[in-house]
């Protein structure tokens, strides 16, 4: 039985693992088909795909796009994209011009919280391309303003609190189409931690079906057994591929470790039999 993972992070976002070391450490797991999806930027597939070459291991060039829809910030997987296609590419360059924007403002509102050098802190957690929430959270940490990465959202990331900035990502539309144009499928990434409503969740998937969507990310991680039934339930609802993702970061989060994800259901359609 071929082992999938199909949504994992590298150093060249926010994830605590070079690709190379990444690749190892999926080797170790038993993975045999593993996709890269890195937050808004594709720069580890070259280093993971040389790290692959010669390996049991299958790589798929991934990525994975912020996006702003109705107030909320839903995040699409984008697997077997051409990182050199140019219209994915603009695209992806600028959500990273908001991000390095972004940061600039959250650090400017640390200081004013009594909290100085933030951007250059973080900036030392961070890749040459991506520097996010995560990065001021380990800054924060390391500084002593926080006990640990918990700690950190809840007192100083979220909503009212003294570095919140909201965010203002891609459009669902354009995100799904830099994801086609590249000639990859998008999928609606770990669709049950968005806590929505069954007829908000209904509307999104209209959309992104609409905009060429076709896959639903029915088991991500260690979900429990149920949840992922429920998932698979309202994928097959909307003739929606089922795709399944550890969304690993770092080895010392046991819930998403690589390869550790809860079977799909029998009754999907995995997102794999339209590579087949």
């Amino acid at each position: 039985m071929t082992h999938y993972d199909l949504h994992c992070h590298s150093t060249a976002s926010d994830g605590s693992l070079s690709p190379n070391a990444l690749i190892n450490r999926a080797l170790e797991k038993g993975v045999d088909v593993l996709a890269l999806t890195d937050h808004d930027g594709t720069e580890g597939l070259a280093e993971a795909s040389t790290a692959a070459a010669g390996t049991t291991l299958k790589l798929i060039n991934g990525v994975e796009i912020s996006v702003s829809w109705h107030t909320k910030t839903i995040h699409i997987v984008g697997l077997n994209v051409d990182p050199a296609n140019q219209e994915l590419q603009q695209g992806l360059s600028a959500l990273r011009q908001y991000r390095q924007h972004r940061a600039e403002e959250i650090a400017k509102r640390l200081d004013k919280a009594g909290i100085a050098g933030a951007l250059e802190g973080a900036s030392k957690h961070a890749s040459a391309t991506m520097l996010g929430r995560v990065h001021f959270a380990k800054f924060l940490v390391e500084t002593g303003h926080a006990r640990d990465m918990n700690d950190v959202f809840k007192r100083f990331l979220v909503r009212t609190k003294p570095g919140y900035v909201p965010g203002q990502w891609a459009s669902l539309e354009d995100a799904v189409r830099w994801i086609t144009a590249s000639g990859g499928q998008a999928v609606i990434a770990h669709p049950a931690r968005y806590k929505m409503t069954a007829t908000k969740l209904r509307a999104l998937i209209t959309d992104f079906k609409a905009a060429g969507g076709v896959g639903f990310e029915v088991a991500s991680g260690r979900q429990h057994p149920e949840e992922v039934k429920v998932m698979a339930r309202i994928a097959n609802q909307h003739e929606l591929y089922a795709s399944c993702g550890s969304d690993f970061h770092s080895p010392d989060k046991q819930w998403s470790e690589l390869g550790q994800i809860t079977d799909l259901p029998s009754e999907s359609t995995p997102i794999w039999q339209l590579w087949q």
